[in-house]
């Protein structure tokens, strides 16, 4: 059972929870647990029953999946207020997980059990809405990533990834060959190869783990290339 401070920070992600006095927001009281997840921690892995539903209150979750030929691709990640389609549906449809979820910066989580989940779908329409928004919304982001794995080369993809994630002065990307490659969807060799490719017009310099941009305009080209053109 939910503490009143704890129903407060349920109800500021959850607005149909605001009236203390409605079913749903005293069904989430009752049955509704805070967990707290440190970075690091494996939620899921691949083929593992999913037993309960999820909705973020802090922090951020990375799932991911990864190939015979030990590949990683990120799929999505999920913070405050949002939750895991994988294992929306999963509950719901009573399938095992089919990637890998880790927490990668702290996190707490509102966690319901999955008989509970759907007698409310059934039950509250508000809660209904929430999770098929939840689907809806995810959905759009894995078909934007199906898109650019599809449809874009990684050349422009990794240029796009630099500009976006680059910080400081000089801007600079934390991040190994490895953790590119699994945003991308592609292989480290792709990634270093492009990258030295990068550092031999001057576009980038590169060291242990860091990326520096040394020509935002160039790169920015690069990005503004599309398949074919």
């Amino acid at each position: 059972m939910l503490q009143a401070h704890e129903l407060r920070l349920a109800s500021e992600i959850l607005p149909f929870l605001r009236d203390p006095t409605a079913a749903i927001a005293r069904d989430f009281t009752a049955q509704a647990t805070l967990l707290r997840l440190p970075a690091g921690t494996t939620i899921f892995a691949e083929g593992d029953e999913c037993s309960a539903f999820a909705v973020l209150a802090g922090g951020q979750v990375r799932v991911f999946k990864i190939g015979e030929t030990g590949r990683e691709i990120t799929l999505y990640r999920f913070g405050r207020g949002e939750s895991c389609i994988l294992t929306t549906s999963c509950v719901l449809s009573q399938r095992n997980f089919p990637a890998i979820a880790t927490v990668e910066r702290d996190a707490s989580a509102f966690v319901v059990g999955q008989t509970t989940f759907r007698d409310w779908i059934d039950r509250y329409s508000p809660w209904r809405d929430y999770v098929f928004q939840l689907l809806s919304q995810r959905l759009a982001t894995v078909m934007a990533i199906v898109d650019e794995i599809a449809f874009r080369r990684v050349d422009v993809r990794l240029a796009e990834f630099l500009l976006r994630h680059a910080q400081g002065d000089p801007p600079t990307v934390s991040a190994t060959h490895q953790q590119i490659a699994a945003e991308l969807g592609t292989s480290r060799e792709v990634v270093s190869r492009i990258l030295a490719d990068f550092s031999d017009d001057g576009l980038i310099s590169s060291g242990r783990g860091q990326i520096v941009v040394r020509n935002a305009a160039g790169l920015r080209q690069r990005g503004e290339l599309r398949l074919g053109v």
